[in-house]
This record gives structure tokens, C-alpha cells and sequence, in this order.
């Protein structure tokens, strides 16, 4: 099967409403009982069922894992599963796995640990970044006296050029911290020649990733891709909030850090374990597999894993494809007088599905609000927000709507924003 067919391709009728069946409330709001498209997906995710009814099962539960009774060796064993399927997740077979309340403070303490510990004048990173990541750099530059150079954007793609990171490395950077997909754009930077074209400069340079937009909509693989640190937030990837979810390497993890004395060296995690959140994370992963299963026949977790998510991809920019072309039945955003498709990178191999559309007619959050009184939501994005205001600045953009759709839904839900867009070019 090959990954980059450029208008990707569609899932099956059939198999969209198996899909739509194993998640909750992707057709209904839940509070108002009416029908909506929740084009949002990029502030959180569709809550897959088996996640979230694994994740209460167990919450339920008194028993603590590392005690010595039979549930907790039962939870305990839940919980090593958990293990497995980030190790399935990331393609990875050591190093050690970093969780927290959140995958902001997961990538706060990767990059403190290294900024604290590692040598350097300076640090890298891009415009691009979330602030979990950004602000992280900016700290901990400014309290370990370290040069923060920053990357620029570039404001047709929507990205990062490769160029633009590398050129700012040389043999006195400490820590290079880049994100795989922008949650503005969708642009989807090239990791692995940033790693690869990075290390050439220094080949010891420690390099962290923030994969939280992309761990839903792509493949990740650290052994390809060799990061010392990575993070994604199950929140974002059809599972419950209040988790984050790291990785860093062998040499990483070796560096001093927050731990409890009584634990080996390399050890991440800080108090009691949570082995609901890890039994969430293995459903998340059983349903990717599931997924792939439909396709190819495998008796390796990683390789269904992996094709379940290059399903997804590609039915994602099948999805993306109409939106912006249209179907024989509506017309597509590329071609709606009176909206405008900012940073609209023309090869969609080169991005995950989110749209940043602006109207001619509307202001940003008049037209969102707009969206949403006829059953669609999504997001604005403002000058005015510390969220947003330093990737639009370097686009040049006042602000946008964010539409961020995801796997689970179908053409016809992308036919139906298509006619609200088209009703809303025609208000005030």
C-alpha cells in the first residue's frame, strides 16, 4: 500500500459506519441531542468507546498495582500492556517511557532535564511550536543563559523549511526541539531530514519532537526517526484526558532528573501508577490494529498498527481533497466565492487534515459562531490569543477559522460543511 497517493483514498461505506459505531458522539451533541459536525478534532478528539469504558472500569477500582495482592498484580500486568502498546505506538525498544498529567509538562521536563544537564551555548527551535513547547525552550533558555534561536515559518506551506532549522545549528547548540505537524496549518515538518541533516552538523545533538498533533493522523517511528525525545497526548488520539505520554532515549534518560531515590537511574515516572489511563492507551492501539486488520492479515502488532494508521491518513486526505476540491454535488473551498484558504500547501502528502479558512463577509469568530448555530464546530484562531498570535504573525494572518475534521468522518460530512460554508459567503 503506498502512503503518499497524493488524493488519498476513501474508506469503504460500509466500514465508515463500523468507524462511526466504536466512538461516542460523532453524529449527535451530547448536551443538546441535535445533529452536528464536530470539525474541531484538533482541541481534543472523538472519544473512542472501549477506551473510555476500560478507563471507568478500572478507575473504579481500589487496588494498587504495585502491591501484592491478586487484582493489583492483575492491574499490574494492565499496565506493562500499556507499556507495550507506546513501545507500539513510537517503535520503540528502549530507552524509557515518560507520563505525566499532560503532554505539555511531559515535553517541560524533557526539556528542562536536558537544558539543565547538556552543554551549549544555545538552543533551536521553530515559530511553529505550541506553546508546550516553545515556552518550554524560552524558559529554560533564559534561566540556563542559553542563545534561543528560533526558526521562521514559511507562509505559503505553512510549515517549516528544512533550511531555515538547520542553518541556526552549529557545534555549541545544546538542544534542537521541532513539532511533526503544526495545529494551525496541518503543515507536516520533514523529520527525518531535519534529524538526519541536524546530526551532520553535531552529531551528538540531543533533539526532542512534539508529536501531540500528529500521533492521530500519521505514523511515528523513533527507530526511523531517531528523536531523544517525544511526546503525544492520548487526549488527542481517541482517548481520556489528564495523561501525557513521552519517550527519551537510553542517553536521555540517564540525565539527571525529578525521580524518586528508590528507583533505578533511568526511571521517569513519579508517583503511583495509573493503570486505567494505560488499559485507554491499549484500546486506542487495539482499534488502530482493528483497523488494519480489514486490510492486510499479520500476526505482528506494529505492522497492523502501522497500516490501520496509513489507513487513516489516507481517507484523511481523501476527506481534505474534497473539501478543497469539492465533489459533483457541492463545490469545494478552493472554489467558494467569498472564502479564502490560507496557506493552502498544494501537495497534501505534506499535511495533516486542518483547514485555516478565513470569510471575506465575516469576521473570525462572528463566522464561527455562525458554524456552530448550524451544527458545525470549529475554532477561531486570534492575534488576540497567547495560543496563536506568534504562528499567525508569521504568516501574516490576522487570525483564521481552524476546521479539523478526523478519520471518523465521511463525505457526506464534508459535503455538508461545504453547504454551510457556501450559506454563511452570503451573510454579515
Amino acid at each position: 500500500m503506498k502512503y503518499n497517493i497524493e488524493q488519498g483514498e476513501l474508506f469503504s461505506e460500509s466500514l465508515s459506519e463500523m468507524i462511526k459505531d466504536k466512538f461516542y458522539h460523532v453524529d449527535i451533541d451530547p448536551i443538546n441531542k441535535t445533529k452536528r459536525l464536530f470539525f474541531d478534532n484538533s482541541g481534543g478528539s472523538f472519544r473512542l468507546k472501549a477506551a473510555s469504558n476500560i478507563f471507568k472500569e478500572l478507575d473504579e477500582l481500589p487496588d494498587c498495582p504495585e502491591h501484592g495482592n491478586t487484582t493489583a498484580k492483575w492491574l499490574m500486568d494492565i499496565q506493562e500492556e500499556g507499556y507495550r502498546s507506546i513501545e507500539t505506538i513510537l517503535n520503540i525498544d528502549k530507552g524509557s517511557i515518560v507520563t505525566s498529567l499532560t503532554a505539555s509538562m511531559v515535553m517541560f521536563d524533557i526539556v528542562r532535564t536536558v537544558m539543565e544537564n547538556v552543554p551549549g551555548s544555545n538552543v533551536v527551535t521553530t515559530l511553529l511550536e505550541h506553546p508546550s513547547a516553545y515556552d518550554a525552550m524560552a524558559s529554560y533558555a533564559k534561566a540556563t543563559g542559553k542563545e534561543l534561536r528560533v526558526a521562521k515559518t514559511n507562509p505559503v506551506t505553512g510549515g517549516v523549511d528544512v533550511e531555515d532549522v538547520i542553518k541556526l545549528i552549529d557545534q555549541d547548540t545544546c538542544l534542537l526541539s521541532f513539532m511533526y505537524a503544526s495545529n494551525v496549518s496541518g503543515a507536516l515538518l520533514d523529520e527525518a531530514k531535519i534529524v538526519a541533516e541536524a546530526r551532520k552538523i553535531k552529531p551528538d545533538l540531543y533533539i526532542v519532537a512534539d508529536a501531540v498533533q500528529h500521533a492521530p493522523h500519521g505514523i511515528i517511528d523513533v527507530s526511523k526517526v531517531p528523536v531523544d525525545g517525544i511526546n503525544f497526548a492520548p487526549y488527542k488520539f481517541f482517548g481520556p484526558r489528564g495523561f501525557g505520554v513521552g519517550y527519551v532515549s537510553e542517553r536521555l534518560a540517564q540525565l539527571p532528573h525529578n525521580k524518586l531515590i528508590a528507583k533505578p537511574h533511568d526511571y521517569w515516572q513519579l508517583g503511583s501508577p495509573a493503570p486505567a489511563h494505560f488499559a485507554a492507551v491499549t484500546e486506542v492501539v487495539n482499534y488502530v490494529c482493528w483497523l488494519g486488520e480489514q486490510f492486510i492479515t499479520s500476526t505482528k502488532r506494529r505492522d497492523l498498527f502501522v497500516e490501520g494508521m496509513t489507513r487513516i491518513k489516507l481517507h484523511e486526505r481523501a476527506l481534505m481533497h474534497a473539501m478543497l476540491e469539492g465533489t459533483e454535488n457541492v463545490q469545494g473551498l478552493r472554489h467558494i466565492d467569498g472564502v479564502n484558504v490560507y496557506l493552502d500547501c498544494k501537495d497534501l502528502t505534506k499535511k495533516d487534515f486542518i483547514m485555516a479558512i478565513g470569510f471575506d463577509n465575516l469576521e473570525y469568530k462572528k463566522a464561527v459562531d455562525h458554524y456552530e448555530a448550524a451544527g458545525v464546530v470549529t475554532f477561531e484562531r486570534l492575534l488576540s490569543s497567547p495560543y496563536s498570535s506568534r504562528m499567525l504573525e508569521s504568516f501574516g494572518l490576522k487570525g483564521s477559522i481552524r476546521v479539523s475534521p478526523i478519520h471518523c468522518h465521511n463525505l457526506q460530512d464534508i459535503e455538508e460543511f461545504l453547504e454551510v460554508t457556501k450559506t454563511l459567503c452570503q451573510m454579515q
